[in-house]
């Protein structure tokens, strides 16, 4: 599937409400923009995500890591389609602190059944990352 579609950020907003867990939800992620085959969603610093030092914790950005591949995926497809983490690897590489997270999720290969992704997730104000990962995710509709 060619990477040509996309979805508006009330779409994107929606599939992100309907589609996860009340857990994943209460960490307050929002659609910053999406593109064909990207997303960037905004982690909003929260004491409640920290860890023991006051860094965020890799807990909660392995999530947000997440849910932005589904939104980018989403955005590829022209909307939600069944799919399931197959494989996600995360590098942490600076701690956040007290800052909003930006995740931006690209697909780097969109298949017929599965689809690879690159994901940065750089704190608010700076262009270097704090983390990043890559996610594979099996298609199933």
């Amino acid at each position: 599937m060619t990477q040509t579609q996309t979805l508006t950020l009330a779409a994107a907003e929606k599939v992100l409400a309907d589609n996860f867990a009340p857990w994943v939800l209460d960490l307050g992620l929002s659609v910053v923009s999406t593109g064909a085959g990207e997303a960037v969603l905004r982690l909003p610093w929260s004491d409640r995500l920290a860890r023991e030092g006051g860094g965020l914790s890799g807990q909660a950005l392995m999530a947000a890591a997440d849910t932005a591949t589904v939104i980018a995926v989403a955005s590829a497809r022209g909307g939600f389609v069944p799919m399931t983490t197959v494989q996600q690897s995360i590098s942490f590489q600076r701690a956040v602190l007290g800052a909003d997270v930006l995740i931006r999720a690209r697909l780097t290969k969109d298949g017929k059944r599965m689809a690879f992704a690159d994901i940065t997730m750089t704190a608010e104000g700076t262009d270097e990352p704090a983390a990043h990962a890559t996610a594979v995710y099996a298609l199933l509709g």
